[in-house]
């Protein structure tokens, strides 16, 4: 049995949760520390994110280009989002000023590139159909 994984959807999920995380996670869950819980500013688990989200990124949006559309608009997109969520933990007092833009950029350029890909998928069945 093959498992199909559709990495753009992946890629989506993920943006989302890092910004929730980054966004809306220290409000709601302020108490954790109380009880020795701190992901709300851990490096690590910032990093982990940051990490995950590249590299999921990097294979989706590499296996869209590759297999089906070659079009290098999403990756441009990505690194620009990568690096503003990057810069978040450069200048943490100013995240959301990196971080919202970031956030779209990078789902974005998934959505992009899942749009992409469906119509080469498209354009590819009908070439097929008619041979």
């Amino acid at each position: 049995m093959k498992l199909n994984i559709n990495w753009d959807a992946l890629g989506i999920a993920t943006s989302v949760v890092c910004a929730i995380h980054c966004a809306v996670l220290p409000l709601i869950i302020s108490s954790l520390p109380l009880f020795g819980i701190n992901i709300v500013d851990n490096l690590a688990f910032e990093l982990f994110m940051i990490l995950l989200t590249a590299l999921i990124g990097v294979w989706s949006l590499y296996h869209g280009w590759k297999n089906q559309h070659h079009n290098i608009v999403p990756f441009t997109l990505f690194l620009i989002g990568l690096v503003l969520l990057s810069a978040k933990q450069v200048w943490h007092e100013k995240q959301v000023i990196f971080l919202v833009p970031a956030v779209l950029l990078i789902v974005g350029a998934h959505f992009i590139n899942f749009r992409l890909s469906r119509v080469a998928d498209h354009v590819h069945d009908k070439n097929c159909d008619h041979q």
